[in-house]
Formats: C-alpha cells, sequence, structure tokens
C-alpha cells in the first residue's frame, strides 16, 4: 500500500469512526448495519458487501443487512456454521478469500447467481465472543490482497464494537419494557386479603428475570407466584415471560401446586434446555386461612404472626426448574392466622458477595412484622436495600390475612 494510499485509509477510517459514533445513538442494529455498510463499500471498492449475525442457539449466520446483495436479508438466509464462505469463517475465525465463487466454495446460490466473482471476508467479534462474519465481493475478478485483508479486519473491529454497543442498548431497554409489561396491572381483590408488591430493576449489572404474580381463578382460589430466571439482559426476560405464561395456564388445568411446578419444569427443559429458574408458588382457596407452598429451589418465604417473631418457612423444597428432580414435587400447609403476614422475595433483596447469605436472611427477617404489607415492604427495602445501586434485580410480594374479613384492595 502507497502512503498516499494509507494515508486515504486513515482518513476514510476515522470518517468510519465518527460516523458510528454517531450512528450507535440513534439507530437500531439493522439501520446501524445498513448505513455502514454503504461505507464497507466504498473503502473496499466492492460491489457487495454483507453482514451475516450468529444465531448461537441455533448455530447459524443469518443475513442482518446487505449491499449489492440485498436479496441475501429479503430471502432470510441462514448459514450453518463451518458451512460455505461464511461458515468457515465463522468456525475458523479467521480471513478466507475466494477468487471462485460456485457451488464448491460457496453455500448460497444467491451469491453466484448475482455475477460475484471473488470474495474477502472476515470474523466479526468483540473480544473472545463471535457476533458474525463480515464479507465483500467483486463482480470485476479482481483479488483481494493481503492490504485488503488488514483493512478489512479494521473495519470489522470497528463494526463489531459498534453492534455489540448499540445491540446491548436495544436489548437493555427491550428487556426493562416486556419485564415491566408482564408484571400484574394490579394486585386481586381478596375478601380478608390485604396486598402490597415492589418491582426494582437493576440499576447496574443488566435486567434479570425476576417476576412476581397474583391472580384468582373463577372458583376463589389465590394463586402466587415469584421467581427468578438465571441471568441478566433479553434472553431471561423472554424466559421468564414464557414461564410466567406457562405457570398461569397450567395453573388453570391443574390445583396441584406442586404439579403445576413438575410440568412446567418438563416444558422449560424440553424447549428451553440450559435455563434455570427458580420459582415459589402459594396456593389458598377461600376463606385463604391455608396456603399451600411449593418451591423450586427459591428462597423460604417469611411468615410474621401478631405477637410473634417472624420465621422462615421451609420445605417442600425441591431443584430449581430446569435441574432434573431426583423425585416428585411436594407442597407443604401453611396457616395463616389473623393478622398474619406472608411476604415472598426474589434473590436480589438479600444476596451481597460481601455478607452471608444466612446473615443476611436473619436480618430479613427480623424486619418482617405483622404490620399493612406496603409497611413491610417499606421497612423491608429500607432495611436490606437503603441508599445501595440495586446489582440486582428484587421483586417483592406481600400480603397479611385481616381479621375482620372485610373485603379491601391492596
Amino acid at each position: 500500500m502507497t502512503a498516499g494510499g494509507s494515508e486515504r485509509t486513515e482518513a476514510l477510517l476515522s470518517a468510519l469512526d465518527k460516523a458510528t459514533d454517531v450512528a450507535v445513538g440513534r439507530l437500531d442494529v439493522d439501520s446501524l448495519l445498513d448505513d455502514l455498510l454503504d461505507q464497507v463499500t466504498a473503502l473496499l471498492d466492492s460491489d457487495t458487501a454483507a453482514v451475516l449475525l450468529l444465531d448461537e442457539r441455533a448455530g447459524q449466520l443469518v443475513a442482518r443487512a446487505a449491499r449489492g446483495v440485498e436479496v441475501e436479508v429479503r430471502h432470510g438466509v441462514r448459514i450453518p456454521v463451518g458451512v460455505g464462505f461464511a461458515g468457515r469463517i465463522a468456525a475458523s475465525r479467521r480471513p478466507l478469500r475466494l477468487e471462485r465463487v460456485d457451488a464448491t466454495t460457496v453455500a448460497n446460490p444467491l451469491l453466484w447467481q448475482r455475477g460475484i466473482r471473488s470474495m474477502l471476508g472476515v470474523p466479526l467479534q468483540a473480544g473472545a465472543r463471535l457476533l458474525g462474519v463480515l464479507h465483500v465481493g467483486a463482480r470485476s475478478g479482481r483479488r483481494f490482497d493481503d492490504d485488503d485483508v488488514a483493512l478489512l479486519e479494521a473495519i470489522a473491529s470497528r463494526i463489531a464494537g459498534a453492534v455489540e454497543r448499540r445491540e446491548q442498548a436495544v436489548q437493555e431497554v427491550t428487556a426493562r419494557v416486556l419485564q415491566r409489561s408482564l408484571l400484574p396491572a394490579a394486585v386481586p381483590t381478596c375478601p380478608g386479603l390485604e396486598f402490597a408488591a415492589r418491582y426494582v430493576p437493576a440499576e447496574r449489572g443488566g435486567v434479570g428475570g425476576d417476576w412476581y404474580d397474583a391472580f384468582v381463578l373463577d372458583d376463589g382460589t389465590l394463586w402466587l407466584t415469584l421467581g427468578d430466571v438465571a441471568g441478566h439482559g433479553l434472553e431471561a426476560s423472554v424466559i421468564m415471560g414464557r414461564l410466567r405464561s406457562t405457570l398461569r395456564a397450567y395453573a388453570l388445568e391443574h390445583d396441584d401446586r406442586a404439579e403445576v411446578l413438575t410440568r412446567a419444569d418438563r416444558k422449560l427443559q424440553r424447549f428451553e434446555p440450559g435455563d434455570i429458574a427458580t420459582v415459589l408458588a402459594a396456593v389458598a382457596p377461600p376463606p385463604y386461612r391455608c396456603f399451600r407452598l411449593a418451591s423450586a429451589g427459591h428462597l423460604p418465604p417469611v411468615l410474621a404472626a401478631p405477637d410473634l417473631p417472624a420465621v422462615l418457612v421451609d420445605g417442600a423444597l425441591g431443584p430449581p426448574l430446569g435441574v432434573p428432580a431426583p423425585s416428585p414435587r411436594t407442597a407443604t400447609a401453611v396457616e395463616l392466622p389473623p393478622g398474619a403476614v406472608l411476604l415472598g422475595y426474589t434473590d436480589g433483596l438479600v444476596e451481597r458477595r460481601s455478607t452471608r447469605l444466612d446473615l443476611r436472611l436473619e436480618r430479613l427477617r427480623s424486619l418482617v412484622r405483622a404490620i399493612h404489607p406496603e409497611a413491610v415492604c417499606h421497612d423491608v427495602m429500607s432495611g436490606l436495600v437503603g441508599d445501595e445501586v440495586n446489582a440486582d434485580d428484587i421483586a417483592l410480594l406481600a400480603l397479611r390475612r385481616s381479621s375482620t374479613g372485610t373485603r379491601r384492595r391492596g
């Protein structure tokens, strides 16, 4: 590469950096890629350019943006990792050049049908994470040389960074909207019960998969569930939404809360292999004097009766959903005397790396009293969270059985 060519390349890369910085803040991922590929074809003097992003679950590359071969995106082209030109680049994570584009070298017939005669591709990587593949093509049959490889790698590095930053930002917003949309619009109205609930998203570390739910069946049976899907981000929120809907659907068919957890576990293991979630289910028919509790790896709820110390309710603890259960899941009965409070929560409330869990649970137990559920939530959040920055989502669901039996709304 000549000195003049090097200066021009640096100037173009600098312009790409500036354009990327501007685009990242205002475009979704697909629009961002479309915007950047216009500049890629100019930088490489190529006829085509395309980005295929990795679908990790499917082990495939998916065409997301293209110039000169837009039909790849319109047809929803998917290439298995290890297969064809792009697939080999993804598998090896190394650049690849082609001087013959046909069925023997490329998996996608659209490329040679469009007259492309030579190609160059490089992996898109953000650190050790493979995001996809960037490739360019020429109809003139010109050969891409080592300087072209170095330039495309430099471009790919910038595009990968921009895609990762924008994808994270978009997923964070989407996950928050999804998670909030799946929380109950209001807690149910049940004779003789008062409710309060909290959902507080993490301030750092990404949105998690925490939720609470409360609903009443046609016969008046009250279902309370809390859960936490392992992991953070959009995927955890999506799994959370599916699991919450699954629990609701099975609750309509089965009055045995242990059986509901068993069936939800079977579905999760079958259709979301590798995902894990903890769930607490508490179920009571009118007049809500006795709750049946079943837990899939969830932390124990707290029960506080008037004039008695609060206790952690142990029992009926099985493994988390997504983990094979060595024995059938069971439920345990918990009496709720007049004026008593039952509090469920997710682990973001009590788990801290700097403090032993048993000490935090004891602190929680000492904070829960047989008072109005709103006051319980206030005391618990003040005593265990205070002014600290939340590194994990927190969900709380509290109820109190009144002594009057009057109808109240939480």
